[in-house]
């Protein structure tokens, strides 16, 4: 990935060295940057617009970040980080209640993130490390999905006949194709609906009995 020069002969500091100002810096510039890119996609981005936004110098954005390739990157590794985390399990819920818990909050997560996810997935199609870091974080989700289906399996709840892998990426990629329609896109759905839908879909397509 091509980077920018940098100000600094050391280049960025490291979020751990930061003050609690450097902290707030940071962040600001960071908060500037997904509006920038939300705005005006990540070809059009410039650093000038950025540094506009957070209303700092344009030297300032190089003690933080190496070019607006790097900011993408911690704005992407965020985005993914907050739509796939899991909340507390509740271990009192059946397999398909956790599947449809577990379904809502990526919903809720992915409606928080789509203008940023529409930009990621736009990357993704041109930059090669962003087709990576993409792969990367969809294959974390995947093999959170198999190793649950394959736990089902063993517990003789879902079809032994599904290869846990194939049908985690089968249910992940209609899942985000819908969502991804829906909320980017602009696609026209009855929300209850549709949720009620895919949550329908994966249950079936596992043979996951709800209670």
């Amino acid at each position: 990935m091509a980077k920018a020069s940098v100000n600094s002969p050391s280049g960025p500091a490291s979020v751990e060295t930061l003050t609690t100002r450097g902290r707030k810096t940071r962040d600001a510039l960071l908060d500037a940057a997904r509006t920038v890119f939300e705005d005006v996609g990540f070809p059009e981005a410039r650093v000038e617009l950025i540094t506009a936004a957070a209303q700092v110098s344009y030297g300032t954005f190089y003690r933080y970040f190496e070019s607006k390739e790097d900011v993408f990157r911690v704005l992407s590794d965020q985005l993914f980080e907050d739509i796939h985390h899991r909340g507390p399990s509740d271990s009192t819920l059946s397999p398909a209640q956790r599947l449809i818990a577990a379904n809502r909050t990526y919903y809720q997560a992915y409606r928080r993130n789509a203008r940023l996810m529409a930009i990621v997935e736009q990357v993704a199609t041109f930059n090669d490390d962003f087709r990576r870091l993409r792969h990367d974080h969809r294959h974390q989700l995947i093999d959170r999905q198999a190793r649950a289906i394959a736990r089902w399996q063993q517990e003789g709840l879902v079809r032994q006949s599904l290869d846990p892998e194939m049908a985690a990426r089968a249910m992940s990629a209609m899942v985000d194709h819908t969502l991804y329609l829906w909320l980017v896109q602009g696609d026209e759905a009855n929300e209850a609906l549709l949720l009620d839908t895919l949550d329908q879909m994966c249950l079936g397509a596992l043979g996951l009995d709800q209670d």
